[in-house]
């Protein structure tokens, strides 16, 4: 008898270890947990900083440049003398121009002189035009003459008004030309300071500072040559390129975070603009993309990064979406499931498939609207051999 329990005790304990033998092995899986809380949804893009207003000043008129004793980063006030510049010379004249010019200003003094005369001549004549116009119209008053011989002298005396006033334009005319010949004459051989020309100064047209010198030495500069670049450093903009498809997400004043610049806070900032037209960059793997200039105006504290300054690399954040006590799982615990998202969660050892919809995601969460409990623990990067009711067990931090 006691034999015979012992052979059953022994069959029982094999049929176990074989039992527990062929048992699957539970899967190492990681978890993380649901939560509740304030999911945000943002484009994320590289911009860098540029001046609001950027000042370029250049020369008015071609001359003689002084040097420039400005260097950057110098404060300047509105309206300070930035450059020095004594206007060109006119080119010299050779013997055969003077020659001609001599002989012009001749021809030219004889026309002001005929001019003269024709203002004279056509004077006399209105004068003796009004004398018969007046002795006419007594005439007229007495009836000895005609009424209409009195219109006629009334027309003569404007005719001869209206010649007077041609002959003092033709005069004028020609004084003007003979007076700008003999500027051309002018003997220009001695230097500068023997003709006691004047200096040009040229004038800071804004308060701030100087970002780049772009003429140091001493030089002859022609009209328009740029000098100096100014502006105010503390009036800073971002400007951000961003794929179509997000610009279209975007409206002006939409709030956003400045990361990365250098500082340990986030600077604040908005959307001021969103130009209206896009443009084709390469990307880095060479892929044709549209994108779109925004411009961004920072609203924090100037001293709150002052360190930045022009053309300083930021990372632009742009919320486009804020939804408070919102229910949310990793991203990395979704999968496609049909129309819908799927993940396992994880409970009592096993993985348990529930279906979810997904309203949106960013690159962390993504916000469902589902029954499940904030706490629960999910399953991150799940495998592909996991299946419904699958045997799990959460992986040591170590592994």
């Amino acid at each position: 008898m006691k034999h015979k329990i012992s052979l059953t005790v022994a069959a029982s304990l094999i049929t176990a270890l074989l039992v527990w033998a062929l048992l699957p092995t539970p899967m190492d899986v990681e978890l993380d947990t649901v939560r509740q809380g304030r999911f945000e949804r943002a484009i994320e893009e590289e911009g860098k900083t540029r001046l609001r207003e950027r000042y370029l000043v250049s020369s008015p008129v071609s001359g003689r440049l002084a040097r420039l004793d400005l260097k950057q980063g110098d404060a300047i006030e509105i309206g300070a003398t930035v450059a020095t510049l004594w206007p060109s010379d006119p080119g010299l004249l050779d013997a055969r121009t003077r020659d001609e010019q001599a002989a012009r200003v001749s021809a030219l003094e004889a026309n002001t002189a005929r001019a003269q005369t024709r203002v004279a001549s056509t004077q006399a004549a209105l004068n003796q035009a009004r004398i018969d116009l007046q002795r006419i119209s007594t005439l007229t008053r007495q009836g000895f003459v005609a009424p209409s011989q009195g219109e006629n002298a009334q027309l003569s005396v404007t005719l001869r008004d209206k010649e007077h006033e041609a002959a003092i334009q033709d005069a004028n005319t020609a004084r003007a030309e003979l007076m700008q010949l003999r500027v051309t004459m002018q003997d220009y051989a001695e230097p500068n300071a023997r003709r006691g020309q004047s200096p040009y100064a040229i004038k800071a047209p804004v308060a701030g500072r100087v970002f780049k010198v772009l003429q140091t030495s001493e030089s002859v500069v022609s009209a328009g040559t740029l000098l100096l670049e100014l502006g105010d450093p503390s009036q800073l903009e971002v400007e951000v390129a961003l794929l179509t498809e997000d610009a279209a997400q975007i409206s002006p004043g939409a709030k956003v975070q400045l990361l990365n610049w250098g500082g340990p806070l986030a600077v604040m900032g908005s959307v001021s603009q969103i130009e209206p037209a896009a443009f084709t960059k390469v990307s880095s793997l060479g892929v044709e993309e549209q994108r779109v200039k925004a411009i961004i105006a920072i609203e924090s504290m100037p001293e709150s990064f002052s360190a930045i300054g022009d053309g300083f690399k930021v990372d632009v954040r742009v919320l486009v979406q804020v939804v408070e006590n919102a229910l949310m799982v990793p991203v990395s615990a979704l999968f496609p499931m049909g129309a819908r998202s799927g993940l396992f969660v994880f409970h009592n050892g096993r993985a348990v498939l529930r279906e979810v919809q997904v309203q949106a995601r960013n690159g962390v969460s993504a916000w469902i609207t589902t029954g499940l409990a904030p706490g629960s623990q999910v399953i991150v990067y799940p495998d592909t051999h996991l299946k419904n009711g699958s045997a799990v067990k959460a992986r040591s931090p170590t592994q």
